[in-house]
């Protein structure tokens, strides 16, 4: 018997409102893992993570009847949790502003690779040296996703915060700005700059 579609978020919001309780548990069980990932960004234990976490689901359920829709409801989610986990990390001495960030400035470095390597959303426009024959065949080895994710981990934090939200959590640009108040070109260049380093450690890593 084929397995039924998931319900989409506006489906279980509109539900949850209805008083489905089933519903807003699908939501809390969609994302609260992608909410640990961005949490434990901002704050420098697990347990703080699950703090912010558990304050952010808490203002959703006091917050979604003014929940109008004018963005989507992940990034209403998001931007609760960001806002909540920022007010956390700078108690903690963690987190940095996102809206001091310079195009140009950012971590006190320019790009890491050849621009026109990229195309104005920084992904790739050609595949990097000495590479397989398909880049997307090597990127599900499970080393070379261990390899991506070390590299990702040293990354400086808005650019970790940016990729991981891009490229692991999906995203779009639109979304990632809308979350994190961030204007299009800093979006940019802390893509551009992460994805950058992590390729090239893939690209150090294959050559091996």
């Amino acid at each position: 018997m084929p397995s039924r579609p998931a319900a989409d978020d506006q489906s279980l919001v509109e539900r949850a409102l209805g008083g489905d309780e089933e519903a807003f548990a699908l939501l809390v069980r969609r994302y609260t893992p992608m909410l640990m990932r961005l949490a434990r960004m901002y704050v420098p234990t697990d347990a703080l993570a699950e703090d912010v976490v558990q304050e952010t689901w808490v203002a959703v359920v006091r917050g979604l009847e003014r929940f109008e829709g004018r963005s989507s409801f992940k990034t209403w989610l998001f931007r609760i949790l960001v806002n909540r986990a920022k007010t956390r990390g700078v108690r903690e001495h963690r987190s940095i502003p996102f809206a001091s960030v310079g195009p140009l400035e950012e971590d006190g470095e320019g790009p890491t690779v050849d621009p026109s390597r990229f195309t104005s959303e920084g992904a790739w426009t050609s595949a990097p040296a000495d590479w397989h024959d398909d880049p997307e065949t090597a990127l599900d080895s499970a080393e070379a996703l261990r390899v991506a994710r070390e590299a990702i981990d040293r990354l400086p934090e808005r650019q970790k915060i940016v990729i991981t939200l891009r490229d692991l959590e999906g995203l779009s640009s639109d979304e990632v700005r809308n979350v994190l108040d961030l204007t299009e070109t800093n979006q940019r260049v802390l893509l551009h700059r992460a994805r950058a380093k992590v390729r090239k450690a893939l690209e150090d890593w294959n050559a091996s």
